[in-house]
């Protein structure tokens, strides 16, 4: 079986080199070259390609977003995304759009034909060298970020405008304790201050989440102090004694009798 490929690649060398590679193989055959998405587009329609190889960094459009017009528009179109970027977001973009393969420009050669031919016989399947050890990097980096309870309160405070100082005394808590807790919190965040804090916990949807799950700030009762049972009610206008009301008010209504019928 014989997979017709077109290699899409802004950079003319890197180009030539692909497409003469592939052209070397008994099993492929170039059917096209493009430099841009736009070309891409055009040349795919014209020869209906089995496997295209797509760069990242087209000049007149992201490659991602190439990528994920061409699965919607051919389902058993076979897509392999090449790049010289070596990120871990730009590989789970790639699989979000729907790519067959994912390969890094300076992978061997033996690694780019078998993403190609990959391609061609599973067109709906991911694959990519490295993803296992992506996946574990994002796991330790949630992991990293999620923040407990604790640390939940200050970011509850910092949100609400309360000083270091403040938030400590509302926690029950030492000035020392409460910058730990602060620390660590910015080390999660990757912060350095407050405003960076607001804008990293608007950003990563916290302050949602908090002001959902934490209307009133949790407060630590001290030692030795009695418990204090809350209601929340209905508030009715107080009484007031007798020696408190107005006169008026001190003066008894007058009865007019009624008379009765004889």
């Amino acid at each position: 079986m014989t997979l017709r490929l077109l290699v899409v690649e802004s950079h003319p060398v890197t180009r030539w080199g692909l497409a003469r590679m592939a052209a070397e193989q008994p099993d492929l055959e170039v059917v096209g070259e493009a430099a841009t998405a736009a070309e891409a587009i055009q040349l795919i329609a014209a020869y209906q390609p089995d496997v295209v190889t797509v760069d990242v960094d087209l000049p007149d459009r992201d490659g991602l977003d190439l990528t994920r017009e061409l699965r919607d528009r051919y389902e058993r179109l076979g897509i392999v995304v090449l790049t010289a970027q070596g990120d871990d977001d730009v590989l789970f973009r790639a699989l979000e759009t729907g790519v067959s393969a994912f390969v890094s420009k300076h992978a061997g050669v033996a690694e780019v034909l078998a993403a190609i031919r990959h391609a061609g016989v599973a067109a709906l399947t991911f694959s990519a060298t490295g993803l296992a050890a992506a996946l574990r990097r994002r796991q330790q980096q949630t992991e990293s970020r999620t923040l407990s309870v604790r640390e939940r309160e200050v970011l509850n405070h910092l949100l609400a405008g309360d000083s270091i100082p403040a938030l400590a005394g509302k926690l029950y808590i030492s000035l020392s304790t409460a910058k730990t807790y602060v620390a660590r919190l910015y080390d999660k965040l990757g912060v350095s201050n407050r405003s960076q804090a607001v804008l990293a916990a608007a950003r990563l949807g916290l302050a949602d989440e908090l002001a959902a799950s934490t209307l009133i700030p949790a407060t630590r009762v001290p030692a030795g102090t009695a418990p204090t049972r809350v209601r929340v009610a209905t508030r009715l206008p107080a009484q007031r004694t007798p020696a408190q009301r107005t006169p008026a008010q001190r003066t008894p209504a007058l009865r007019v009798p009624v008379a009765r019928p004889a």
